[in-house]
């Protein structure tokens, strides 16, 4: 229902919202830090993980190396790399030595790892756009525009704006911006040597490589608290409903043996559940911000053990999460994604009910989705509601980040390979 989330404001002078008004995203840091808080414990948990060797995700521990094998790109399944480079020098060209410095890092460097999707600023890494000018905030959105598909460009900026709508609704503009996000370039930009880029913030992430005309997106992060904007000169602005929609689609196709089979949990915090299953943080969603190396087993039911209209219902919803992908390096990944149909599997907690929230995940070896309806963290409700929802996307057995791509790549060029 739109509007639906004014039922739950906090009264303005709450302590939640009047504690922390008017600190901007550095003083934030600090307070949101601080032992002893909530923030300040899933930052204590988070930030040694981000350090630790890359490996990816997996399902049982072991990285299989034949997942993500490095073709170039299909002349039909090109990314635009050569507008997404010249987008990124006339972004170079604006900023000063020290600026550069800051937005410009090693292709594997592990500062890709640093990006998080909470509204406290854990790492400050690149640049930070509400500190800088309209031009650079110009550019960054061009070089995102070059690389992106229209629909999936309008996703990022809508989910920008549904943050500093937030931040307006809630009189947090300091901490909830439509510019409140970091950008960061990875390697050199070139047409054929691997690069990319990499925004994030609130409810938001990106992580961009382009290597011999192909691209990855992993991981990613869409999220908003609410999905909408119900008032000003966006309204009707939504984002997440493709998603969710499409989760739905595949439980609505099964048959209800098989539909008990793929619900692995029927509660949304299920007695059943083993400690820990919901994080403080990430509640159900698994795969997140600094889960780079997580063992996530296969769970609920084999696809291909499931109905043809469930198969179909999968193929759409993996489509519809990589909406971000240019039409080019979609058709590629789907192609890739394509291959591991026997080894992809769904499952679902939750209610199956039209407006009931869930947590639902895709995942094979080359692919892993999750949409997760989650508890208020600026509007007041303690059970998750369906206008406030979280999507993850990550690329398993090492090729979030691009890293397997450019481990190959690397390998085949040195004469010890």
């Amino acid at each position: 229902m739109t509007g639906d989330f004014r039922r739950y404001l906090f009264p303005h002078d709450h302590p939640r919202l009047s504690e922390i008004r008017g600190l901007d995203a550095a003083e934030y840091a600090r307070v949101a830090s601080r032992p002893g808080t909530f923030t300040g414990g899933l930052i204590a948990g988070w930030t040694p993980l981000y350090r630790r060797p890359f490996r990816g995700v997996t399902e049982n521990g072991t990285l299989r190396r034949d997942v993500h094998l490095p073709t170039p790109a299909r002349p039909s399944e090109a990314a635009p790399v050569a507008a997404m480079v010249d987008a990124a020098e006339v972004l170079l060209s604006m900023l000063d030595e020290s600026d550069r410095t800051r937005l410009c890092h090693g292709v594997d460097a592990v500062e890709w790892q640093t990006w998080a999707n909470p509204e406290f600023l854990q790492f400050d890494t690149g640049i930070r756009l509400e500190r800088t000018t309209g031009a650079v905030r110009g550019a960054v959105l061009d070089l995102v525009r070059a690389s992106l598909s229209p629909d999936g460009y309008e996703t990022v900026r809508n989910t920008m704006r549904i943050n500093g709508f937030l931040g307006a609704t809630v009189d947090l503009p300091t901490i909830l911006g439509e510019w409140s996000y970091n950008v960061a370039l990875y390697g050199r930009p070139h047409l054929t040597e691997p690069w990319g880029w990499q925004l994030f913030g609130h409810h938001l992430a990106v992580n961009c490589l382009v290597v011999d005309g192909r691209m990855t997106i992993g991981p990613a992060f869409l999220g908003a608290e609410p999905d909408e904007i119900d008032a000003g000169p966006h309204a009707g602005v939504r984002t997440l409903g493709r998603h969710t929609a499409a989760m739905r689609r595949v439980m609505a196709a099964l048959d209800p043996a098989q539909r008990a089979r793929a619900t692995v949990y029927r509660h949304m915090v299920d007695p059943a559940m083993p400690p820990g299953r919901v994080h403080p943080g990430d509640e159900r969603h698994l795969a997140g911000a600094f889960q780079d190396n997580r063992v996530i087993p296969f769970e609920g039911i084999r696809v291909a053990d499931t109905t043809e209209t469930a198969r179909h219902a999968v193929h759409d919803a993996v489509a519809a999460f990589l909406h971000l992908l240019p039409d080019g390096p979609r058709r590629a990944a789907l192609r890739d994604i394509a291959v591991h149909r026997d080894e992809t599997w769904f499952c679902w907690i939750g209610g199956h009910g039209e407006q009931d929230v869930f947590y639902a995940r895709i995942q094979s070896p080359a692919i892993l989705l999750e949409v997760d309806h989650h508890c208020g963290v600026f509007l007041d409700y303690d059970e998750p509601k369906p206008f406030h929802v979280h999507t993850v996307l990550r690329i398993p057995h090492g090729n979030d980040y691009g890293r397997a791509w450019i481990r190959h790549r690397r390998q085949s060029a040195s004469p010890h390979s």
